[in-house]
């Protein structure tokens, strides 16, 4: 039983990382589900299935979970865009959405339109927009439109009416929407442009880099409060402080449902050193949003990132 439990692990991830926003915490979310699905299974009746049972029981760690604390947050959502000089600001790794590995999140095995609903769930722009429902709220709007739960199905995991289910669905659809920002498969010009990215990024080509940005585009570096918005801002960056980058390689993985990579920056001693977890956020054929999570020492490890080039 304990091997057929561990078979919904990733799922059981992804459900926890769309309720908290944190990677860390769901994988610590998921684990204490496993833990509490393989001491209660006597109590398990068959009634709903498996799966089912386990995404009630992931449901209320994770409601036990955000009891304990506030909602996490993006650079955008903290304060106006733009560098002032002076100290970097930063603020705690707990406030922040962190990015997720898709191979951490999403079963195996998915259909291409699972897979690419499947993506949709975890890429940041709708993380970031269900932390601003109220968790019964967002555990409603996950079990019925990700997971596809009955009302009926959701009423019993959070103990309340089928009523009050369809009234929580209603509140929290309105305040999502569709969270703008596309993720899924990438098209042929999509492709091509993140391979120019790469490829300017690695030489350093800034001009490049950003005639690839979205005109409002935003970029930011949790757990750095600070955040830029436009070419122009990101040009001066890039110039100024940002020339550390310089010399930087990139290695290709996937969060967030969408291109990321792993950056390495220039180490003085040899090689290249960890840096940033870089998230792309794509419009059409532009860069919407350039996230890069500068926390490496737990980041890299969940996806699988070397600790340093040579």
């Amino acid at each position: 039983m304990i091997g057929e439990l561990e078979l919904y692990r990733k799922p059981l991830v992804g459900h926890c990382y769309r309720m908290l926003g944190s990677a860390v915490d769901a994988e610590d979310a998921a684990q204490e589900s496993l833990i509490r699905a393989w001491r209660g299974m006597s109590t398990f009746d068959g009634r709903a299935s498996l799966q089912t049972w386990l995404y009630r029981i992931a449901t209320n760690v994770c409601l036990d979970e955000l009891d304990k604390r506030g909602r996490r947050i993006r650079p955008m959502e903290g304060c106006a865009p733009g560098y002032r000089g002076g100290e970097l600001p930063k603020r705690e790794r707990e406030v922040w959405i962190e990015p997720v590995a898709d191979a951490r999140a999403m079963a195996d095995g998915l259909d291409p339109f699972e897979q690419a609903r499947m993506r949709q769930s975890i890429r940041l722009a709708f993380v970031a927009a269900l932390q601003n429902l109220a968790p019964r709220q967002r555990a409603a709007l996950l079990l019925v439109d990700v997971l596809g739960m009955s009302a009926a199905e959701v009423a019993e995991t959070l103990e309340t009416t089928v009523a009050a289910v369809n009234s929580a669905l209603q509140r929290a659809r309105a305040v999502v929407g569709d969270s703008s920002v596309s993720a899924g498969e990438l098209t042929a010009g999509q492709t091509a442009m993140l391979e120019k990215y790469v490829a300017a990024f690695e030489r350093y080509d800034v001009e490049t880099l950003t005639s690839l940005l979205r005109e409002d585009a935003a970029f930011s570096m949790p757990p750095y409060s600070l955040w830029l918005q436009g070419p122009a801002a990101v040009r001066e960056w890039l110039l100024g402080i940002g020339l550390g980058c310089q010399g930087s390689r990139l290695v290709a993985t996937a969060g967030c449902g969408g291109p990321a990579w792993g950056q390495y920056r220039v180490d003085p001693d040899g090689g290249w050193m960890p840096w940033a977890l870089v998230v792309l956020e794509l419009d059409g054929e532009r860069i919407a949003g350039w996230n890069s999570f500068l926390d490496t020492e737990w980041l890299f490890p969940l996806f699988g990132l070397p600790a340093r080039l040579f």
